[in-house]
């Protein structure tokens, strides 16, 4: 089989499954583990893929600045604030990192519940005007418009104050080999930083990210205590999730 040709299988298998393991194109292939990673490279010298110990995954797919990506998928969005929202319990103190999947959560927290919501995006504030019995806490820092949140070591440095119960967690990829990741370096370290500070973490996240990874870490998968998944979601996928020990949650399938 030619370069080429191995090339489009990986690619093709990388569409449909959204990951492939070296070891297993090697056999397939007929050709060294050796061989398989060159071609992983150069597939992810194009931007292909993501070289991940192993094997590859899809890159994950990058939405543009948030206002766009709050026009995009409204309808699933909504659907998994619902359902992540119903997990929050009786959490008193709650990170809401910034993203668009996030600001439907805040949307459908109860509005009778009296609880105190840390971001560092102002259009969670914005999303939880409504919500009279919440206090809101804007952290602090160099606005980035892109990503629709305050980042920076100021940022950092408050979100080091605060000891919450809850942790609503956003991520630009995730999968269970590469783990939950980001596309700023600095998006990824207040992350990080919130996961640490946080007794609970939960995720939602829509289809195109789940098996994809980003450039930066920001923690494993095993470190995520509930993901909440599209009805559509891929079985395999959710199987893979739940091996790491996180409850996977799916919204409910939808009826014309």
């Amino acid at each position: 089989m030619f370069t080429d040709e191995r090339h489009e299988q990986i690619r093709q298998e990388l569409a449909n499954k959204g990951r492939v393991l070296a070891a297993d194109l090697a056999g397939r292939f007929g050709v060294s583990e050796d061989t398989i990673r060159r071609d992983l490279r150069e597939l992810a010298k194009a931007g292909e893929c993501r070289r991940v110990y192993g094997g590859a995954l899809a890159p994950a797919p990058d939405g543009g600045p948030l206002a766009a990506r709050m026009r995009e998928g409204r309808d699933a969005k909504a659907r998994l604030g619902e359902v992540a929202a119903g997990l929050v319990g009786t959490a008193q103190t709650i990170f809401i990192d910034a993203g668009s999947t996030n600001v439907a959560i805040a949307r459908a927290l109860p509005i009778d519940r009296k609880f105190t919501v840390v971001t560092n995006s102002p259009a969670i504030v914005m999303a939880l005007e409504s919500h009279t019995n919440c206090t809101r806490v804007l952290l602090g820092g160099v606005f980035d418009p892109d990503k629709g949140a305050c980042l920076g070591a100021q940022t950092l440095r408050d979100v080091q104050q605060v000891f919450a119960d809850l942790l609503i967690l956003g991520s630009c990829g995730l999968s269970p080999l590469g783990g939950v990741t980001a596309f700023d370096w600095d998006e990824a370290e207040i992350k990080r930083a919130m996961i640490r500070q946080s007794r609970q973490v939960i995720l939602a996240a829509t289809n195109e990210k789940l098996g994809t990874v980003a450039p930066f870490r920001v923690c494993e998968m095993s470190d995520v205590n509930q993901l909440v998944l599209e009805a559509s979601a891929s079985p395999a996928d959710i199987r893979a999730v739940r091996e790491t020990g996180t409850i996977v949650h799916q919204v409910a399938e939808t009826t014309d």
